[in-house]
């Protein structure tokens, strides 16, 4: 009987090499989807934008994140615009107002909106980066 040629050797080392790494990526991929509560909130960093609207606070929860703004007393959450930078591991959240507030409806006041994650399209983040300057 012959002995099996180095090519056939080196194909099956190769497929059970691969079914190894592919074993390996399931259960490590099953452990890294799973967040466990909110995200955190990251800052900036050097090199955010420098004319975003400037927020009151801002703080993540299970159900998403809540920006607190001035408001001249008639801002909605359709006033308001929000974009996020998928790149890198973290995701980078800006908000930013779609017009001006020209009303005087109660005078100036602190406004909370609320974006969900799945609204913002990060469910499942475990951190998020919010660009807009804030404390």
């Amino acid at each position: 009987m012959r002995a099996p040629s180095r090519r056939a050797t080196l194909a099956a080392m190769g497929v059970f090499f691969n079914r190894r790494v592919l074993l390996a990526g399931l259960l490590l991929s099953g452990c890294a989807t799973v967040p466990a509560g909110p995200p955190r909130l990251l800052p900036a960093g050097s090199d955010a934008p420098g004319e975003l609207e400037p927020l009151l606070g801002v703080r993540a929860d299970a159900d998403g994140l809540v920006v607190r703004l001035k408001s001249a007393g008639c801002l909605r959450k359709e006033d308001l615009r929000f974009f996020v930078d998928r790149k890198g591991g973290v995701p980078s959240v800006a908000f930013a107002r779609r017009r001006l507030e020209t009303c005087k409806a109660g005078g100036p006041a602190d406004v909370e909106v609320r974006f969900g994650w799945g609204e913002l399209g990060i469910t499942g983040a475990r951190a998020v980066r919010v660009l807009n300057p804030h404390p």
